[in-house]
């Protein structure tokens, strides 16, 4: 049975609690460490149309549809992060697109004060139907996920079919003008040295900004290091089979490391096991059900929802409540350290 052992802040003081006792007075959303909060993952629903391994068990029981939040409830919570610096707000799930009418929400939080960005993540198999309602509510950015070309790979990897409903939807989502659209894949070691290299040509022949992400320890099955297939690694194949890659002056708070090609197209890795980015992460997250989680592999959270579906909201108690979950904010996930501990819950009750 795993141990959780309390990691240490600055000075090897002891994690506080989710109400830190003195959180100074800040415009902004600030940890122990310096780092600004302006990045928000909201999850709107925990269910799934795939059952990728990486991500979540086969067999799973969903959230009672009342336990998620509305989008009212989402949107005023928007509201008051907006009003403590939060700028960039991205949909998860689960997945997304089963959200009724999430084009509804889109809309909603496009037009809060303070928030300049709203994107979406998903995994495709509902984009071709959706992806012109969802450009009308104001959404520009898009990520889907796809970790291969192969039908027989893909169908291992997600435990479903729908390879071509995934590039019907990115398809879709070109022609009615998002951009970017970046293509997010999980590189497995087994999977990985067979997908990167045509995943990296379909993007650039497309226009896609193609998104490695090393394999983390997030889903169902227990963490097995050997199955990451590192950016070193990815880097070498591309470079070799599709084409030199150089650097470019990436955003700091980003989680992707980006390069170009000569021809000024660009790609990107998230080496969150081998180069973490925990040092200048700028995120916290609210799932589906409404736990606020300060980390994707945080130990704890802190329920809002409650405050929220109060008769009367207090705005002031939700937001003091944001700036001690981001002020308790850890260090980092200590992946490669003997202290790590996996999370109770598997990526798609956060909210990837």
């Amino acid at each position: 049975m795993s141990v959780r052992v309390p990691l240490k802040l600055a000075g090897e003081r002891e994690r506080e609690s989710h109400f830190p006792s003195r959180v100074p007075p800040s415009a902004h959303l600030i940890d122990t460490f310096g780092r600004r909060h302006n990045n928000l993952r909201v999850s709107v629903t925990d269910r799934c149309n795939l059952r990728c391994t990486y991500c979540m068990p086969e067999e799973v029981t969903f959230l009672d549809r009342s336990e998620l939040l509305s989008f009212e409830e989402i949107t005023h919570f928007v509201r008051i992060a907006a009003g403590l610096g939060v700028d960039k707000v991205r949909l998860t799930g689960g997945e997304p697109l089963l959200r009724k009418d999430l084009h509804k929400l889109v809309r909603m939080l496009v037009a809060v004060p303070g928030i300049r960005d709203v994107g979406v993540t998903t995994n495709g198999i509902l984009l071709e139907e959706q992806a012109a309602a969802l450009s009308d509510a104001g959404l520009r950015r898009l990520n889907v996920s796809l970790d291969t070309l192969d039908p027989m790979r893909f169908r291992q990897l997600t435990r479903r079919d729908g390879l071509e409903k995934v590039l019907a939807g990115l398809a879709a989502a070109k022609r009615v003008g998002f951009h970017p659209i970046k293509v997010n894949a999980v590189a497995i070691r087994g999977f990985a040295e067979h997908d990167v290299v045509p995943l990296a040509r379909y993007c650039r022949e497309n226009g896609f900004e193609m998104r490695f992400i090393e394999y983390m320890p997030i889903g169902a099955d227990s963490w097995e290091r050997e199955k990451v297939f590192f950016a070193h690694e990815i880097l070498d194949l591309i470079a070799r089979e599709v084409g030199e890659l150089r650097p470019t002056n990436s955003d700091p708070t980003a989680p992707a490391a980006d390069f170009a090609y000569k021809d000024g197209s660009r790609m990107g890795i998230i080496a969150s096991v081998s180069r973490p980015f925990c040092n200048h992460c700028n995120r916290l997250r609210l799932t589906a059900d409404g736990k606020l989680r300060n980390c994707l592999f945080a130990l704890d959270e802190v329920d809002v929802k409650s405050l929220l579906r109060s008769d009367s909201p207090d705005d002031t108690a939700i937001g003091t409540i944001i700036r001690g979950n981001v002020w308790a904010k850890w260090e980092g996930h200590e992946i490669n350290s003997a202290k790590f501990v996996k999370p109770d819950r598997t990526m798609h009750t956060i909210g990837g």
